[in-house]
């Protein structure tokens, strides 16, 4: 067989986000571009501040000697002290540079923490629904993960089940607020006292368990809601973010990994995260990325955008009879499927020319994922699709 066996498994589940992409593109050539309404790629749509486009142009048409040389795996030391001073600023806590590893996106950040913390058969404890990758993250470095179901209707964490779940071979508990699919942000509180039961069971099994949380929308939140820092709850937790989605960058793949100050072993873990980003084969973050980043931080695409297009679909898919949780946070909204099988009504969407994930996609069966981050004129033209077969599943 040319493809590794479990690359063949892996392919047979690969995530419902690409096969719905791929089946947009396809019915694409048939109806058109206005013809298909696509919500399946969480792909921001909102530009990218008129800054980033001039500091861009600043750079390329720089002399710098080096401009485009290979650096320290960890990052340019400029890049990551303007991370660090932002993130004192924000959260009011003192983090140094030598704290930060700048990678390649938040999934170069969750792949490197993985390889740096993960021994053979460790777990890695994730509520669900989730992102789907997560699966194929942990199996990169030999880990496994693990899931526990979240509290419904809200998605919040089910604090009691975590607490049952964490065993001897939990090494990470890793969390993504605000939540893809579900964007639910988690509470203060909650936070708080997961940070409590880390403590407990850290000492219960004789090992640390590290939080990591995943935060690539940690910028996209409504209703004046805030992100808590984890650094504040517990000590061993480490951040991974990006600015693919507050500065609209998917593409470029620039991102950062922070670690506690307050964390046990950090320098060994800095040091590790730093060698898992030159043997996995990113090497060091792009560098024009890195430069662009340092005075930018802080900057954000306009949020108000997103919040219209989430606030127009909440009142449509409401009045159409759809049962949902607004999200806090995130750009994607996880109705209720109106049918016990979402599998079968993301299909029932399909004959409307509307493409969703099924919420199975995450480990969230009986919902569907929408993914806002689309222009107005997709929003409006799916309103009478998806009256209809709501319609169309009541038998009406």
């Amino acid at each position: 067989m040319a493809v590794a066996a479990k690359m063949s498994q892996f392919m047979e589940k690969s995530s419902w986000i690409r096969r719905m992409f791929e089946e947009g593109a396809r019915l694409k050539k048939i109806h058109g571009e206005g013809g298909v309404f696509d919500f399946s790629l969480g792909n921001p749509n909102v530009p990218p501040p008129d800054i980033v486009r001039e500091k861009l142009i600043e750079l390329a048409k720089s002399e710098e000697h080096g401009m485009h040389a290979y650096m320290p795996n960890a990052g340019l030391v400029s890049t990551r002290s303007a991370m660090s001073a932002y993130f004192c600023q924000e959260f009011c806590i003192s983090l140094a540079h030598e704290q930060v590893v700048v990678t390649c996106g938040a999934a170069g950040g969750l792949n490197i923490i993985f390889k740096a913390l993960l021994d053979p058969g460790d777990e890695v404890l994730c509520p669900a629904p989730y992102f789907v990758e997560y699966g194929f993250y942990a199996d990169n470095h030999g880990g496994v993960l693990k899931t526990t179901p979240t509290l419904e209707p809200d998605f919040n964490l089910d604090l009691d089940r975590m607490q049952e779940e964490i065993g001897p071979r939990t090494k990470i508990v890793l969390i993504n607020s605000p939540n893809n699919p579900t964007g639910q942000v988690y509470p203060e509180e909650s936070i708080a006292r997961l940070g409590q039961i880390l403590r407990a069971k850290s000492s219960q099994f004789g090992h640390v368990i590290y939080l990591v949380s995943d935060e690539p929308y940690r910028k996209i939140v409504y209703d004046n809601c805030c992100v808590p820092c984890v650094f504040v709850h517990y000590p061993d937790s480490l951040i991974t973010s990006s600015y693919s989605k507050d500065l609209s960058l998917p593409g470029e793949r620039i991102g950062f990994v922070a670690l506690s100050p307050s964390a046990s072993d950090g320098t060994k873990i800095i040091d590790a995260l730093a060698l898992a980003n030159r043997i996995l084969g990113f090497v060091n973050a792009p560098a024009i990325m890195q430069r662009l980043v340092v005075e930018l931080q802080g900057v954000c695409v306009d949020v108000d955008i997103y919040k219209a297009k989430r606030d127009r679909l909440v009142s449509a898919l409401t009045e159409f009879g759809y049962e949902l949780t607004v999200p806090r946070g995130a750009f994607y909204l996880f109705p209720k499927s109106p049918l016990p099988d979402d599998i079968q009504f993301v299909r029932l969407l399909q004959e409307e020319n509307i493409l969703c994930v099924p919420g199975s996609g995450f480990a969230g069966p009986g919902h569907i994922r929408i993914a806002y981050c689309v222009d107005d004129s997709t929003i409006e033209g799916a309103l009478p699709g998806f009256e209809r077969a709501m319609k169309r599943s009541k038998g009406i």
